[in-house]
């Protein structure tokens, strides 16, 4: 065996170690938790358009379980969880649950309409801007929160797609709250 070989085999061994690491540490990235009522925060006001012009704000849903779920139409994992968030909302928003998607596309409607058209997302949906971004810190998508019936904020997943059967649960358990 020749040194370019064995610098290879060290490169593949090294490659494979490295990703191995990768997966064990997604792995152990555990969920995140809901918070008790206690410990929640308001979820920070906003006043949004949707398609039409209609002015949206959080404060409207009070009473309800809210999914917020900033998204863009050219983030993948965003676009992987709008079928699972389409879902719950047809599932459980008879219960009084639910999903407002805020895109924080930079093309703003020209792109968002199309896509929306397509994709057949059966809930609300606006554009959000800077202020709302940073007062939610947004820095990656997706971010989803899960808001109380009172509008605080229960869980958040931040920057990181969410566990569609651990987001399911907890709204369950907010959907349980009284």
């Amino acid at each position: 065996m020749n040194i370019a070989s064995v610098r290879i085999n060290l490169l593949r061994a090294a490659v494979w170690l490295i990703t191995l690491l990768a997966f064990a540490a997604a792995a152990a990235d555990p969920p995140p938790v809901l918070h008790p009522a206690t410990e929640r925060k308001s979820a920070p006001a906003f006043a949004l358009k949707d398609a039409s012009g209609v002015t949206v704000k959080i404060e409207d849903y009070r009473g309800k379980v809210v999914l917020l779920d900033f998204w863009a139409t050219w983030c993948t994992g965003c676009k992987k969880e709008l079928p699972w968030f389409s879902e719950f909302q047809k599932t459980h928003g008879p219960r009084g649950f639910a999903v407002v998607g805020v895109s924080l596309d930079e093309g703003g409607w020209s792109v968002l309409r199309p896509y929306l058209a397509h994709a057949n997302v059966p809930y609300q949906m606006v554009l959000g801007d800077d202020v709302t971004a940073k007062r939610y810190g947004i820095v990656n998508m997706p971010d989803t929160f899960l808001i109380d019936r009172q509008g605080r904020i229960a869980s958040a997943y931040l920057a990181r797609l969410v566990d569609r059967d651990d987001i399911e649960n907890k709204i369950k358990e907010l959907l349980a709250e009284h």
